[in-house]
């Protein structure tokens, strides 16, 4: 396997290619379409320990709802949210690896200021985020999305060419490749069927090149298949975490840590043949 590099902060090194890492979500909004969500800083920093306690490699904090029909939040209710979690996460784990979900450049540098590592964007790549990035040493996640469910051909083909050119300019910006994410971005802007062509096409988008991020968790494509509420969709979770897995996905960023982390690790197992420290062959 041709070496990726590795996303490295505070200690901590995320080799790419290697395994499937986890990506704990920590909702500090009201309105999760998940019912995971809660606005007291005690109660995410609880969320966040039982991710971490599962196995997470990294923890995704935000404080704006992204689901369809979500009401926008203003820039001192988001940061108001976030901040605080973010520099007791900091505080509390002091080598783990903290994203912040935002599209708001003020969050993302308050974010920074507090301890996180990473952006995580579902706005695609804004200019002003990307240069934020790349001025702070920051790992920035390029997600797809759009505000219709129209697509001139393709929509994986037309996914992995807006993903490319948000991976070109981060890396004209001075983003290292190896902190340039790409997540094809389930649900923003998709129809159930078109969420699962691009699931049937992971393995195009890790042919990008990037180190690459799944967020399939609970969304509703799933809940169309299954027929269950959003906390009843581990299982149809996991099975998406597998496939990303198996399809060489470096992140998979969900709500049920300890369940995904079996799974990828099986399939990780059998697919880039990962073993775990403790194996004896």
């Amino acid at each position: 396997m041709a070496e990726r590099g590795a996303l490295e902060a505070r200690g901590t090194r995320l080799e790419w290619g290697v395994r499937t890492y986890l990506m704990g979500i920590v909702n500090v909004t009201p309105d999760s379409f998940s019912g995971d969500g809660c606005v007291a800083t005690d109660a995410a920093i609880a969320t966040a320990q039982r991710h971490v306690d599962a196995g997470a490699d990294l923890l995704d904090v935000g404080g704006e709802s992204t689901h369809p029909g979500h009401a926008p939040v203003d820039e001192s209710t988001e940061l108001a949210r976030v901040v605080p979690v973010i520099r007791a996460l900091r505080k509390r784990f002091t080598t783990a690896l903290l994203s912040v979900d935002t599209s708001k450049r003020s969050v993302a540098e308050a974010a920074a200021d507090a301890g996180a590592d990473v952006v995580n964007c579902v706005q695609r790549a804004p200019d002003e985020l990307l240069g934020l990035a790349a001025e702070r040493g920051l790992a920035f996640v390029a997600m797809h999305s759009q505000t219709t469910t129209e697509y001139g051909g393709n929509v994986l083909d037309e996914v992995l060419r807006v993903l490319d050119e948000c991976t070109q300019r981060g890396v004209q910006r001075g983003i290292p490749r190896e902190r340039m994410i790409v997540d094809p971005g389930i649900g923003f802007g998709k129809t159930a069927e078109q969420n699962l062509i691009l699931l049937r096409g992971l393995d195009r988008v890790v042919g990008l090149g990037f180190p690459t991020l799944l967020g399939a968790s609970r969304k509703s494509t799933l809940g169309k298949l299954t027929g269950r509420d959003p906390k009843d969709r581990v299982a149809a979770t996991v099975a998406t975490s597998a496939l990303a897995a198996a399809a060489g996905v470096d992140i998979v960023r969900v709500h049920d840590v300890a369940e995904n982390r079996d799974a990828v690790r099986v399939a990780d197992a059998i697919a880039r043949e990962w073993r775990p420290s403790a194996w004896i062959a």
